[in-house]
């Protein structure tokens, strides 16, 4: 829920981790963009542990400009978890949530905007109009949307991105879900409700906080968190292995009661130790991820814990009157 104070007509959230270098950047070109729809706009910035000076800018420009609240979580938490806690602050009739690292252009507001009006939408998000990356990262994005849309009874949109303008009762029931691990694309769809994809060229950065192990993390995450259907496949594999087996020794009982000869074959034997003993141990491997999601879950501990909240504070203006 929202922390309280009085409500907005638009709430631009965004989450700051590594992003000094865009932070200024980004509050003008938002403010800019928010400007055409409504005067009455509250920046919701919420520091992600961030290891750089992004919260001392994002104070400097709540200083500056007044509609900027700061959350500062008192440690890292993850883009996702952080993400969440920001839209629990956000007061807006409507809700733009943003990656401040300019990779998404805050010019997309106006336009979004007109899309949610012209179709009553909820949610207007964006979805990358042809993937920029390598031919490795086109191909892991590709295996992993198929696979969890294959495995998950709640799909989600291909290449789907941050940058979406959402009404406040779909950001209410959003934050409904109280779950301690989660991928966020997911509760995006699992919430429902109307969403309308718009076609966004997202720019490139040089580098990413999202390295390899990070983005394993989400696919293992998101998968577990929003699909049982891998303990189903764990005992089907199960009870194909089991087939299997039962017809092959049958065979090979048949053959050796023909041939009167016992059967041969040690490499075979060892083969098929090694194969069912690593099979076995992927399957309680997938088990124990399933055990681990409902060990941290029944604990109920916060998604992210905040160390301080620097409200708005009244336009310059008023500050100087008073």
């Amino acid at each position: 829920m929202h922390q309280g104070g009085r409500r907005v007509k638009l709430s631009i959230v965004t989450t700051l981790f590594r992003s000094a270098p865009y932070l200024r950047e980004f509050h003008r070109r938002a403010a800019a963009a928010a400007a055409a729809l409504t005067p009455d706009v509250e920046f919701v910035f919420v520091n992600d542990g961030s290891p750089d000076d992004a919260l001392a800018v994002a104070l400097a420009l709540r200083q500056e400009a007044g509609n900027v609240q700061v959350v500062d979580l008192s440690r890292n938490f993850g883009h996702h978890p952080a993400m969440m806690t920001g839209l629990a602050h956000a007061t807006g009739d409507r809700v733009f949530l943003i990656d401040c690292d300019l990779e998404e252009h805050p010019e997309l507001l106006p336009t979004f905007a007109a899309e949610q009006d012209r179709s009553g939408a909820d949610v207007v998000y964006g979805v990358q109009d042809g993937r920029r990356d390598g031919w490795r990262a086109r191909l892991a994005a590709k295996v992993f949307y198929r696979t969890f849309n294959l495995l998950s009874s709640d799909p989600i949109p291909e290449n789907v991105m941050t940058v979406r303008l959402m009404t406040r009762r779909y950001v209410a029931a959003l934050l409904g879900h109280t779950e301690a691990e989660f991928a966020i694309a997911g509760l995006w769809a699992r919430t429902g409700f109307r969403q309308v994809a718009v076609p966004v060229v997202k720019r490139r950065k040089p580098t990413s906080t999202y390295n390899l192990v990070r983005k394993v993390g989400v696919f293992v995450t998101a998968l577990t968190a929003f699909s049982s259907r891998p303990l189903h496949l764990v005992f089907y594999l199960g009870l194909l292995i089991f087939a299997g087996a039962a017809v092959a020794a049958f065979v090979l009982a048949v053959g050796s009661l023909a041939s009167g000869q016992q059967p041969a074959g040690w490499p075979s034997l060892i083969v098929s130790v090694w194969l069912l003993g690593g099979l076995g141990i992927f399957c309680q491997g997938v088990l124990g991820i399933y055990l681990a999601k409902v060990y941290v879950e029944v604990k109920r501990r916060p998604v992210t814990i905040v160390r301080d909240v620097f409200p708005p504070l009244p336009a310059a203006g008023e500050r100087r009157a008073a």
